[in-house]
């Protein structure tokens, strides 16, 4: 396969708050920011971005708060976040985002362990900040996105800004090698991990990202994950600001059609399940159609020959209904933070939808390979971005190995944990902690997390992802769970536990019906487990499993908790 296409062009920046001035001087009154929803600041062009941070940023300064203080940041997807995130990033100080779904509990810690003097805060998180604030001896400063003038305990954001011009400021020098962000994994008191990132690892990756996708400012970005989160932080916050496309946050997940028909959006980010239950939904309207469960599949393969043929929008062309009801703009899906199944991306992409895929972790800015639309492959995490170095430590028979990564973009390390960083980091290499492979053509393939294999009675690996990613191909199965489990005989065999997708029996339910009774649950369970056992080979096949009543607990990234599953 054709892998060495030329990178796109892209300026150099070395510094977000570079590229904020950059961005503000090239793309002038072009939207940049946009809510949805009906808060205090609804949206922002690329000037306005830039006025509103150098009015906080004064405003910062007035409070008190100086370079290199840290400023914690906490609430939904919004305009005002993102002013924040830029204000500490452009003023010299230190950024922390904390996930809104975290524990009570889990706040505090993280406001605990990262030193914050200062928390911007949407008015959800305000009673939590009257009652607690005591306990954090070194948060001074509360600051609500939502009220409208200062009060006894919160000072306003929106008086504060309101209270600046935008005139008579010098920006303080940024080292970009310099601590500029801390994100923190949750945990319990003394437990979270805080990773540590620069303004130089963030533009790095900005950089290299855009060098293997095709951004401009002529794309809309609909933005739908955890801002604070690294994926959407980095690819669908700062990517559009540095490339001169536009960011519009959602009114929520259940909104998500309806938004990119309003937005007319160009890129969707996402993560597998979001792009699953939407293929499901195209599935099962096509299949429910009678005309449509006819003509579709000859179009398909119709349309395949188009493309080969050199019409590139012949599936657009053609199904035109479909991507109308997405706004009919889109012209990327791109899937993160897990493996997507190769038949979802490829079911988009005969309907005319773009989709790619990529790998990396909070601790590498995150991304480290990408599929691209020339270069692809729906059964791997893509290929190095430019400037990105990976190796695959120790390899077994098969090639397989643990995933390392040097580059631009690799953490500075974690937050007032030494110990912990030296293990991760060896020689300017950081160790992922996923197993993983390349193919001839230079594509990265994941085989699944190091912590998680299970060593066969035969002492080859098992990984359970491989496993898991088959099963969950069956429409009665929402969710499952892989692990060794001892048997009678004292050695390991591979068991799962499996919650039911109670929407496909009830839809097996009408459409024979049959009664839905724990007998037929067990019926349909073991024939998708005797159908993914014909795929695998004997020492990874399933020996047990089990139907759960309830969800497995998961974290906030919506990723089980292995760790909490027992049989």
């Amino acid at each position: 396969m054709k892998t060495d296409f030329p990178y796109y062009k892209v300026p150099f920046v070395s510094s977000i708050q570079e590229m904020v001035v950059n961005s503000a001087k090239t793309f002038k009154d072009k939207t940049a920011l946009e809510d949805l929803n009906n808060y205090p600041v609804s949206s922002a062009t690329f000037s306005q971005l830039l006025n509103y941070v150098i009015r906080f940023g004064k405003a910062l300064n007035k409070l008190g708060l100086k370079e290199r203080d840290h400023i914690a940041v906490i609430g939904d997807n919004r305009v005002q976040w993102g002013i924040t995130y830029l204000t500490a990033m452009s003023w010299n100080m230190v950024i922390v985002p904390i996930d809104k779904n975290l524990s009570q509990n889990e706040i505090l810690n993280i406001l605990h362990e990262s030193d914050s003097r200062a928390i911007v805060l949407s008015d959800k998180f305000e009673n939590l900040l009257s009652e607690k604030k005591h306990v954090l001896k070194r948060l001074e400063f509360c600051i609500s996105m939502d009220a409208p003038q200062h009060n006894d305990e919160f000072y306003s954001m929106v008086q504060l800004l309101n209270a600046e011009d935008a005139e008579n400021y010098t920006f303080p020098v940024i080292n970009p090698d310099e601590m500029a962000e801390i994100i923190f994994t949750s945990g319990s008191l003394g437990r979270a991990k805080g990773v540590m990132l620069s303004q130089k690892n963030l533009t790095a990756n900005l950089m290299a990202m855009t060098q293997m996708i095709d951004i401009g400012p002529g794309d809309k970005f609909l933005s739908v994950l955890p801002i604070h989160h690294t994926y959407e932080c980095t690819c669908g916050f700062l990517c559009p600001i540095f490339s001169g496309a536009s960011a519009h946050y959602a009114r929520s997940l259940k909104t998500v059609v309806d938004d990119l028909q309003r937005v007319r959006a160009t890129i969707l980010l996402g993560v597998p399940l979001l792009y699953e239950k939407m293929f499901k939904k195209i599935h099962k309207g096509i299949a429910d159609d009678k005309v449509k469960s006819k003509i579709v599949p000859p179009l398909v393969k119709l349309t395949n020959i188009f493309q080969a043929a050199g019409w590139k929008g012949s599936k657009k062309a053609v199904f035109k209904e479909l991507h109308h009801k997405f706004g009919g703009s889109i012209r990327l899906f791109i899937a993160g933070g897990a493996a997507p199944d190769p038949k979802v991306a490829k079911g988009l992409r005969d309907l005319g939808f773009n989709f790619v895929q990529g790998y990396g972790l909070t601790e590498t800015s995150p991304i480290l390979t990408v599929n691209r639309l020339m270069a692809f492959k729906d059964n791997a995490a893509g290929l190095p971005l430019p400037g990105v170095q990976i190796k695959i430590a120790n390899p077994d028979n098969d090639g397989i190995g643990e995933i390392h990564a040097k580059a631009d973009s690799v953490m500075l390390g974690y937050y007032k944990n030494p110990e912990l960083t030296a293990e991760s980091i060896v020689d300017g290499w950081f160790r992922t902690g996923d197993l993983g492979f390349f193919d001839d053509d230079g594509f990265l393939h994941i085989a699944g997390r190091k912590k998680n294999v299970i060593i066969a009675n035969n002492g080859k690996n098992v990984f359970p992802e491989e496993i898991e990613d088959i099963l969950n191909r069956s429409p009665f199965i929402q969710e499952c769970m892989v692990y060794g489990e001892e048997s009678d005989k004292h050695d390991e065999i591979i068991a799962v536990q499996i919650v039911t997708d109670a929407e496909a029996f009830i839809e097996l339910s009408e459409k024979t019906g049959l009664e839905i009774t724990p007998d037929l649950i067990n019926r349909t369970i073991k024939k998708a487990v005797d159908d993914a056992n014909s795929e695998l080979t004997g020492y990874k096949q399933i020996k047990k499993f089990y139907v759960r009543e309830s969800e497995f607990e998961k974290t906030t990234t919506q990723k089980i908790k292995r760790y909490l599953v027992h049989n």
